[in-house]
């Protein structure tokens, strides 16, 4: 496996936390998740914690454990680094982050309320094309086994950058959507997560090494200094 995405995640890891520290910018996810499992005391596992992003979310949402995986250790480098920052020995959340992949979250069954993966699981339908949804039923599988009765299961992914309208952004994740949400039972729901720079072209130079130049091309003909970005949230209860 050493594709566009995986190769960022592995070499450049500083490049993206920079550009994901600017999504979001109406502060929309964290009210989201909290909507589908109040995070105030919570036990959560995630997959895929990529920078931190979330984990840190969930620091300031008062959550009481946090363990997650990732496979880039250039990636998990970042995250602690942020958590360490965000929720010190002390602090009251409880923190641990290791090397792995989605097929194995070191926590015991029936562990945490909510049990989470954000934009990981849609890289199977490039990764692993002829079998992905044997690879996400796997990895779905992970997250109901850690997730304790009456838990919540989320999977986070993107419904499409630089567009006016939430749509999967090509017919192999609308495909992925449809299986989440016919055979594993998730319900979805959508959410605008925009982008915000200081300038268009700060936005094309953070945007352009990990979308590519076609956006690049956009952001620069619109103007946008505010990247349009929307979320997709498919969630199910234990």
């Amino acid at each position: 496996m050493d594709d566009h995405f995986s190769r960022i995640y592995r070499e450049r890891a500083e490049a993206y936390d920079r550009m994901v520290a600017a999504e979001d910018c109406d502060g929309r996810l964290r009210p989201a998740i909290d909507s589908i499992c109040p995070l105030r005391g919570a036990r959560i596992a995630e997959a895929g914690v990529g920078t931190g992003r979330l984990p840190r979310l969930f620091v300031q949402a008062g959550a009481r454990t946090i363990v997650g995986v990732d496979a880039s250790p250039a990636m998990l480098e970042l995250a602690r680094r942020h958590l360490a920052a965000e929720a010190p020995p002390g602090s009251g959340c409880q923190w641990r982050l290791e090397v792995g992949d989605a097929s194995h979250l070191p926590t015991p069954d029936g562990s945490v309320e909510l049990a989470i993966a954000g934009w990981v699981f849609g890289h199977m339908t490039h990764w692993h094309p002829g079998q992905w949804r044997e690879s996400v039923s796997a990895a779905v599988a992970e997250l109901q086994r850690v997730a304790a009765r009456g838990g919540r299961q989320i999977v986070i992914e993107t419904l499409g950058t630089g567009t006016e309208v939430a749509a999967p952004p090509n017919d192999a994740l609308a495909e992925y959507y449809r299986y989440l949400e016919t055979a594993l039972g998730f319900e979805r729901r959508e959410i605008r997560t925009d982008y915000q720079f200081e300038s268009p072209e700060a936005a094309a130079e953070a945007c352009g090494f990990f979308f590519g130049e076609a956006l690049v091309t956009r952001i620069l003909k619109s103007r946008w200094a505010r990247v349009p970005e929307w979320t997709g949230l498919w969630w199910r209860v234990r």
